[in-house]
């Protein structure tokens, strides 16, 4: 099985991806890890991606993706995932049963409260406008209130997913 923990930049994606993956011992990923120098570049200058730059990411992802199910791996993926044609070209229709999107929810101010006092890290608290201009709310998700503790994030999504 593959967990998609998806949400805007600073919305706890990576936080939540590796307690998920650590409490149930699978491995976690990261999608940033998969985006080129020239894509973090800029992002650390606060340039938005245009749907151009996105497409090679998306494919190394999809790709992945696939490899994973492929080798019945199970992993968490902490990506962004903000438009559902996105989500539509990770998730193939014949993968739906294997692959379950997490959706991190929370308001722009505590976001942008996060994105601050967040340090090493390229996503610039710049770019959190467009990250909500961008984001497409799944309707086919399990929603979490990031507003909530993290271990308690973590319990009910494993409990939402029965596992």
């Amino acid at each position: 099985m593959i967990i998609i923990v998806m949400g805007v930049s600073g919305s706890g994606k990576t936080t939540i991806g590796k307690l998920l993956a650590d409490s149930l011992e699978w491995e976690f990923s990261d999608a940033d890890a998969f985006h080129s120098p020239e894509n973090v570049e800029k992002m650390r200058r606060g340039i938005p991606l245009s749907e151009v730059d996105r497409m090679p990411w998306l494919q190394d992802l999809q790709t992945a993706i696939k490899h994973w199910l492929q080798e019945n791996q199970n992993v968490v993926l902490a990506c962004s995932a903000l438009k559902d044609s996105y989500r539509q070209f990770l998730v193939l229709d014949s993968d739906r049963n294997r692959i379950k999107l997490v959706y991190l929810k929370g308001s722009y101010e505590l976001i942008q409260m996060r994105l601050q006092e967040r340090h090493n890290h390229y996503m610039s608290e710049k770019l959190l406008n467009s990250q909500f201009y961008t984001l497409e709310e799944p309707l086919d998700s399990i929603s979490m209130d990031i507003a909530q503790p993290p271990q308690l994030i973590v319990q009910n999504i494993r409990t939402a997913l029965g596992i």
